[in-house]
């Protein structure tokens, strides 16, 4: 059980706790009734008093006895006999339940409203009947005296259904889209009927004629809500013969009398939620409203809140039980819940231990743990000069720590820590300081590396604010990077320095020489305040804003892609200068041999310092002196094995030099060919062959005679 205390009314939550799960066995519950504290502390008024998934709408029947709750899933009802504390039966629907009512005074007579426009009727055995209404419906009503159901639903005609007769008759057409909700009143049976328009239509049921129309839309809009959408009509309940309670979708409940037109008054719930439930409790003059997120109490005469619940779970459904102050809410949750507040009323006779059990408990309030002691750990014993009463009933052990009297830890401040008057004068001092100079003329102190980052991002903020300022948006302000501690280090390692002459940084930023020379200018300014301010010290004159650089002209829409192309035609250039520059240094620092490396040195007579000297070398007969890199060259051939040089000279020479027997010399090289002549010489080369297997023999077709002398042959006669 969970107490809470609204504007000093005790509300009692009965059904706050953990749910033991049903595919337990009784064992298993007694087991942890026995172990679990909290279990034990439950409330369990009715047995079984939940839904598999979600409740959707709950009711008490007229003698009190039986609570009846539909939910889901699957699409079921369930009765709770409250003189038996239990479930007293569990019935399984086709579809789930859009509304539902109990006709007689128990159980034996139920009408469900189902989402598929089937009508069923229940009797004591259970299912008894079952009907289609034309089109979907939403909500319904019965009429005792004429024993007429009045359906209602998204449709203009509200049709009647004479459980009398067992037929359909006549609807009643009304003058809108969609009706969401009807009532009828308890006194004279005026039916009233809420639309989606935001109207509310009222017929009288013995002449089946409107007698009246009532527009509610323009009444919930007051000076402190604000109403973005039109108005329709979610709940509505009769009170007495004149008084009439209306709830609109955007969270307005309107008090009328039907006598005006114009609401008595306007109350607010300012979530902007519809309105689902309207109850009146008259002992007190109360109006129950409830939306999907809180149940709200007010009188119904000057609208003051006398509490409010709100539960964990969404609300669908609120029930009052009669003549008590018990009520019972279906949630979007399995539980269905069970307040019970004694200010509204006693608690009902099946459970009149609840009075009994809320006296105790305000006859014996229980005061928050610890309040008059102070929680101090071992240091701060060492501290106070208390290490001596570790172990003592002043000291009681905890944790990591011990509770004292809040008493004597004061004392012993004080005793300890005489000057603390001052230390808090001169602290408040110091607030007070810091507050005056926040209304100052703030500096804005920049980092020592990324100085130019830090400031554009310092402007952008600006603009940002300004912009804000200027279209008047209400929102949160997104973080700025310098004051994200993720980012602190890029303003504080000299590592992560923007090289602004890199490549990357001249290509991407094109006007950043632009913006610079603007950025650089401001940088120069700060400075300049900021040395003021130091000259200045702790005078109490404000340092004066000096007047802004001009700001340059904008430049054209495409002077950019000039500006890009410059950078990369400097940078181009700036790669060839350094080519060229490295083939000069290498030229020069050229190594003939690495036994240069080793040279002797000799030391000089006057200076003492050791001086390298030059190297001679001979060039061998019938050698030509070409380059010393091709000296070094030969140089590294020499030091290879004869595997090594021929092939290198088979994949690299074209030619070669031998000497011949006369003491000339033969030169013989291979031109290289191009890659076409290699295809053509190819394609040629698979020519020959293709033609080489398609060529026939012809020895077959030889002759012995042959077709010379002696032979027959044509223009010869006979002998």
């Amino acid at each position: 059980m969970q107490v809470s205390s609204v504007n000093d009314v005790k509300i009692y939550n009965l059904s706050y706790g953990k749910s033991l799960p049903e595919w337990l066995s009784d064992r298993k519950k007694r087991q942890l009734q026995k172990k679990d504290v909290d279990i034990q502390r439950r409330i369990e008024l009715l047995q079984d008093f939940e839904m598999p998934t979600v409740c959707t709408s709950i009711k008490v029947s007229r003698d009190g006895q039986f609570i009846l709750a539909a939910g889901t899933y699957k699409p079921r009802i369930r009765c709770y006999d409250t003189y038996q504390l239990s479930l007293k039966f569990e019935r399984c629907l086709d579809s789930d339940v859009m509304a539902f009512d109990i006709l007689s005074d128990d159980y034996s007579k139920l009408v469900f409203l189902h989402s598929n426009r089937y009508v069923e009727f229940h009797s004591q055995h259970g299912h008894y009947y079952k009907t289609r209404i034309p089109k979907f419906g939403r909500d319904f009503s019965y009429h005792y005296p004429s024993c007429d159901l009045y359906f209602v639903g998204a449709s203009s005609e509200v049709f009647r259904l004479n459980l009398e007769q067992g037929r359909f008759l006549n609807s009643l057409q009304t003058d809108a889209v969609e009706n969401n909700v009807c009532d009828i009143n308890p006194v004279h049976h005026l039916f009233a009927t809420g639309t989606s328009e935001g109207h509310i239509e009222c017929w009288d049921p013995r002449v089946r004629s409107r007698v009246g129309r009532l527009d509610c839309a323009p009444s919930s809009v007051t000076n402190q809500s604000e109403v973005q959408v039109l108005p329709s009509i979610t709940a509505l309940k009769f009170n007495g013969s004149l008084n009439m309670a209306v709830g609109t979708s955007t969270g307005q409940v309107l008090l009328y009398d039907l006598r005006s037109n114009r609401p008595l008054l306007v109350k607010d719930h300012l979530y902007s939620l519809p309105i689902n439930s309207l109850n009146f409790h008259n002992h007190l003059d109360l109006v129950v409203s409830s939306d999907s997120k809180i149940i709200k109490m007010w009188n119904k005469d000057t609208g003051k809140l006398f509490c409010s619940i709100q539960p964990q779970s969404n609300i669908n459904d609120v029930c009052l039980y009669p003549n008590s102050g018990m009520l019972f809410t279906a949630n979007e949750d399995p539980k269905m819940n069970t307040f019970y507040i004694p200010a509204l009323g006693p608690a009902p006779q099946w459970c009149s231990f609840l009075d009994n059990l809320t006296e105790e408990l305000e006859e014996s309030p229980e005061s928050t743990v610890y309040d008059d002691y102070k929680f101090v750990t071992r240091k701060d014993l060492e501290n106070l000069g208390l290490s001596h009463l570790v172990g003592s009933p002043l000291l009681r052990a905890y944790m990591h720590g011990f509770f004292m009297d809040i008493r004597l830890y004061h004392k012993v401040k004080i005793m300890a820590n005489p000057f603390a008057y001052e230390e808090y004068r001169k602290d408040k001092i110091r607030q007070k300081i810091e507050e005056s100079r926040t209304q100052r003329v703030q500096l804005k102190k920049l980092p020592k590396v990324n100085r130019e980052l830090a400031l554009k991002l310092m402007e952008e903020g600006d603009d940002e604010a300004q912009a804000s300022l200027r279209k008047k948006k209400k929102g949160k302000a997104l973080p700025s990077i310098l004051g994200d501690d993720r980012f602190k280090v890029m303003f504080e390692n000299p590592d992560y320095q923007v090289d602004e002459a890199s490549e990357e940084f001249r290509l991407l930023n094109p006007i950043v020489s632009k913006v610079g020379q603007k950025r650089k200018k401001k940088l120069h300014l700060l400075a300049q305040q900021e040395a003021e301010a130091q000259q200045a010290g702790e005078d109490e004159e404000e340092p004066e804003g000096q007047a802004s650089s001009e700001e340059e002209s904008s430049d054209d829409d495409k002077s950019w892609v000039e500006e890009v192309r410059e950078q990369r035609r400097l940078l181009q250039h700036e790669d060839r200068e350094r080519r060229r520059r490295e083939r000069k240094e290498a030229d020069r620092n050229t190594v003939l041999l690495e036994g240069e490396r080793n040279s002797e040195e000799t030391t000089d007579a006057f200076g003492g310092k050791k001086m390298r000297q030059p190297q001679f070398y001979q060039i061998k007969t019938g050698e030509e002196f070409r380059s010393f890199n091709d000296m070094k060259h030969k140089q590294r051939l020499q030091k290879a094995s004869i595997e090594e040089r021929l092939r290198l000279k088979e994949h690299t020479e074209t030619g070669s030099t031998v000497d011949a027997a006369v003491g000339s010399k033969q030169l013989t090289f291979t031109l290289q060919k191009t890659n076409k002549q290699r295809k053509q010489q190819q394609a040629e080369q698979e020519h020959h062959e293709e033609r080489r297997k398609l060529r026939r023999s012809a020895g077959h077709l030889s002759s012995s005679r042959g077709r010379g002398w002696g032979g027959r042959g044509r223009g010869r006669g006979r002998h």
